[in-house]
């Protein structure tokens, strides 16, 4: 079969042939249609991720059609149309991850190949009104952010959210989760044009975080958050805790600009806001992302759409942070 593989550290992604993978038992062989990109993807790409293994095949997210299935599994998922879970081995306890949870990409093969091997109870039905491409945009991301805007966040309908960064995949989709759910959303992006697409997807309003009074614009705007989401941290941080309402919730599940920084404690115990780190999540968060999905028949937003031999391309594009929404692949 054909693969994207990363050979090494340093190295480009290279589009070769491979073996096809060999089932194990409970594990099913799905032929991929489409897959799409994280930001994960791209630090692993750059050497910069925990574990990394050469050779690896990347990708965490994928739709296709179930192409053969180990003996002791159901024949007839041979042919049905799926979307793959890439959280694995979450364990039993739903708030934290346990020891043996792994994300699909690394370290076993994952989607960015013409097939990926998974276990049976990883696989959820393609919902039936989106493309492969669209369905692919979902699994990681739309994981994610549903955790973090409602299992850690807990917003509900009239909450205010504000999504610090709106631009991204995750992001977009906590945006399109939070208007689904009937949260007023604000959000910030170095981008006017983000801002704009924002407000395109149901955002009330946006500002840019290169403004030096953005944290004043938002106060002016908002008069005050129920939710945060924030992937990113840095200096910058320490502003949010004073746009937040009492008994606020601040979620991030990444630190790309660096740390928390020095915080007024006194505004965090008086406010009782709460800080929640969060990460991926579980079977029954997935199920539930994908119920929210079909119940409202949302798309994903997906910036571009490539064949699979330019993945290093697409990489490439991530790593400048110019996409809104997802970047996929075709197979």
């Amino acid at each position: 079969m054909k693969a994207v593989v990363l050979t090494g550290a340093d190295e480009p992604l290279t589009y070769k042939e491979v073996e096809k993978p060999a089932l194990g038992p409970g594990e099913v062989l799905v032929q991929i249609k489409a897959a799409a990109l994280n930001r994960r993807d791209y630090w692993i790409s750059i050497g910069k991720y925990a574990g990394i293994k050469y050779p690896t095949i990347l990708g965490s997210d994928g739709a296709g059609i179930v192409a053969e299935v180990a003996d002791d599994v159901d024949k007839a998922l041979i042919g049905k149309e799926v979307i793959i879970n890439p959280s694995h081995g979450w364990g039993d306890n739903p708030d934290i991850q346990g020891p043996d949870f792994k994300i699909l990409g690394l370290p076993e093969d994952g989607t960015l190949a013409e097939y990926v091997k998974v276990k049976a109870e990883y696989l959820y039905d393609k919902p039936t009104y989106l493309t492969f491409e669209q369905a692919a945009a979902l699994p990681l991301a739309g994981l994610t952010a549903y955790r973090a805007l409602f299992t850690k966040g807990r917003a509900k309908a009239g909450d205010k959210v504000l999504i610090v960064g709106a631009g991204s995949g995750t992001g977009t989709f906590i945006l399109q989760w939070a208007v689904a759910a009937g949260c007023q959303v604000f959000v910030t992006s170095g981008s006017g044009e983000k801002i704009e697409r924002a407000r395109h997807m149901g955002a009330a309003a946006g500002v840019s975080y290169k403004a030096q009074d953005w944290a004043e614009e938002l106060q002016h705007l908002a008069g005050g958050f129920d939710v945060v989401i924030d992937s990113a941290l840095g200096k910058d941080f320490a502003k949010i805790p004073a746009l937040c309402k009492p008994g606020a919730r601040i979620v991030f599940f990444g630190a790309t600009a660096g740390n928390i920084p020095e915080l007024d404690a006194r505004l965090m115990y008086f406010k009782q806001i709460q800080i929640l780190g969060s990460m991926m999540g579980t079977s029954d968060e997935f199920k539930a992302m994908l119920d929210l999905v079909n119940q409202h028949q949302l798309v994903p937003v997906i910036d571009e759409v490539m064949p699979l031999a330019q993945t290093q391309k697409a990489v490439d594009k991530m790593g400048n942070s110019a996409q809104f929404g997802k970047l996929v692949l075709t197979i």
